[in-house]
């Protein structure tokens, strides 16, 4: 949901003073404001005014700006220029488990959605034929997608799927989740992958996309899916570092 949307929601803001003492005044009223955000706001609410916020608790603009400045950095808050500084979308954690990124999005309330970006068959690059296997010059799917949460941009994800085994595959619905195509449609659920996870910066085209400045960091991560022992995509995706999360457990290999 675009942020325009939900700026009426007026908060309650928290009953706090803010006081001279060891904890700088910027950093109370980041406390109070990322309690507004987890307590009152969702995801895309406009945050009160500056000025709202100086008579409210008694500081100056310079500890207001300050103190947003910080939340904004953390990806807490964004600020769209002409409109106002609205609370930033939920960071989609990932566990590293085989998931569609549709189903890990509803798994923590966020409604994903996409936007295509390029949708053919085509000759696709050797990384990807030698992927698939036999056949050079066959044509396979090609699929670009700019992956949504709540309406904000989270991902780029530049598909190549196997034209043997799925080759009517953009005669359905590729706005949702692709994996849940291969898996009712076609018998073919993904049940392993290979990932590599690396980090690169933002060109134009994927910064205007992500809404974020060229050279920004990005989460890039290269995956070849199988459904038993077929290989049936190849997936190069670069994801926001603030929208985007990867969390696992290790353990430690006892020594024999």
């Amino acid at each position: 949901m675009s942020p325009t949307t939900r700026n009426a929601r007026i908060p309650e803001l928290p009953a706090r003073t803010i006081t001279d003492g060891p904890i700088p005044k910027h950093a109370q009223l980041r406390e109070i404001l990322e309690e507004l955000c987890v307590t009152q706001l969702r995801p895309g609410d406009l945050l009160p005014g500056e000025r709202t916020l100086e008579e409210t608790y008694g500081v100056s603009r310079i500890t207001v700006r300050r103190a947003i400045g910080d939340l904004v950095a953390s990806g807490r808050l964004r600020r769209i220029r002409g409109k106002g500084t609205f609370v930033a979308p939920n960071p989609l954690v990932s566990r590293l488990h085989l998931a569609s990124f549709s189903s890990e999005m509803r798994a923590q309330d966020v409604a994903a959605s996409s936007k295509i970006l390029l949708s053919e068959r085509a000759v696709a690059p050797e990384e990807v034929t030698a992927f698939f296997g036999p056949g050079p010059g066959e044509l396979h799917t090609h699929l670009r997608r700019l992956r949504l949460g709540d309406g904000e941009p989270y991902s780029i994800d530049d598909a190549w799927y196997n034209s043997a085994l799925v080759p009517d595959l953009l005669e359905n619905d590729v706005y949702n989740s692709v994996y849940n195509i291969l898996e009712k449609h076609y018998e073919l659920p993904v049940s392993e992958a290979d990932q590599v996870v690396t980090a690169v910066a933002a060109d134009e085209l994927a910064a205007a996309l992500l809404d974020v400045a060229p050279g920004t960091p990005l989460l890039h991560i290269v995956r070849h899916s199988r459904a038993g022992d077929r290989p049936v995509e190849w997936c190069s995706s670069v994801y926001r570092t603030d929208r985007y999360r990867l969390k696992t457990r290790v353990t430690r290999a006892l020594d024999v």
